[in-house]
């Protein structure tokens, strides 16, 4: 799970970029619900963040205009984005269906990612229903997906989408070659369930601000804490869960998807891909994630797959034998 922090300015950047945010999202709450900042904030925010850190961009709600929000789209990829993000609340399916494949044509060329996202709390507004994200990511081959909220009177993402339906969702997403990313009104004290549910990507802003008020300005050892709290559930020392049952067996010549230092979905796009070309072979996985391995239980559950043994190597390294 990497840590995503919503930024207003420059300076609010500086303070993700020194607690150990993993991807720096600009936005602009005081324009409607979530708006888009200008331009020259993303310019600067993009000169200052070292390579390997990632910029995105988020646009918020999109008005129903097409040509408009492929040109949005069109600005974030000069701007040199890793992604840009177009979200949906009061708008027609076909309508939206139409916008992000514009937007993928304006993308065309770039490196900058589309991700599509819907609001957890969209009936509120009369919105389209969130659980539709990922059939409408999946239909426009959008990069990824993020579930969001737009209410902040205190509810966050869950009191709109169980964690059952969420973790189902992401699933989804990453069989499908997705990234996925959960964000809406996240504390540390959700910091669990997020972990069982394991999307790629985990979004704040409130929690990282100082005295936890998202109208404030953020604070590098807020970003720190919570990135802190994050990894210790990533490698395991917090459990948010009972680890899965291990049958031990022999075998030999089977394929091996090494997915050390790999996300979820790249690892279980890969598996999928291996058993439509090959049925029978047996498929040994290893990755180094324990919140991973979570996932691929699911996915091989839901598959009607057979975890035959899983071996842990010293250096944290999970070998997992998988029979199609």
């Amino acid at each position: 799970m990497m840590l995503m922090v919503s930024v207003q300015n420059l300076p609010e950047a500086l303070e993700a970029l020194k607690g150990g945010a993993d991807i720096v999202d600009i936005k602009n709450l005081q324009e409607a619900l979530v708006g888009s900042a200008h331009p020259f904030v993303a310019r600067e925010v993009r000169a200052v963040a070292p390579p390997e850190r990632h910029v995105s961009i988020t646009l918020g709600v999109v008005p129903n205009q097409v040509g408009t929000v492929a040109m949005a789209c069109y600005a974030a990829a000069q701007l040199k984005a890793t992604s840009v993000k177009v979200g949906f609340m009061k708008s027609d399916y076909a309508l939206a269906i139409e916008t992000l494949n514009e937007c993928r044509r304006a993308l065309e060329g770039s490196e900058t990612k589309l991700i599509g996202s819907l609001f957890a709390d969209n009936p509120l507004y009369d919105g389209l229903d969130a659980h539709l994200t990922v059939k409408m990511c999946r239909e426009t081959h959008c990069d990824g997906f993020l579930i969001d909220t737009l209410t902040k009177d205190g509810r966050n993402l869950f009191d709109f989408i169980p964690e059952r339906d969420l973790r189902e969702m992401v699933l989804e997403g990453k069989q499908a070659g997705m990234s996925t990313a959960l964000s809406g009104h996240l504390r540390l004290t959700d910091l669990d369930v997020l972990a069982r549910c394991n999307p790629d990507i985990v979004g704040v802003r409130g929690a990282v601000c100082r005295k936890g008020d998202r109208t404030t300005a953020v604070a590098w050892e807020a970003v720190s804490e919570f990135k802190h709290e994050l990894g210790l559930r990533k490698t395991g020392e917090v459990a948010v869960r009972e680890g899965p049952v291990t049958v031990t067996t022999n075998g030999s010549g089977w394929v091996v998807v090494d997915g050390r230092g790999k996300s979820c979905a790249g690892i279980i796009a890969a598996l999928s891909q291996q058993i439509e070309r090959d049925g029978k072979a047996l498929v040994e996985v290893l990755c180094s994630d324990v919140l991973n391995t979570y996932d691929l239980v699911l996915w091989a559950e839901k598959g009607n797959h057979h975890i035959l043994t899983q071996r842990k190597e010293a250096d944290g390294t999970l070998h997992m034998l998988v029979q199609p």
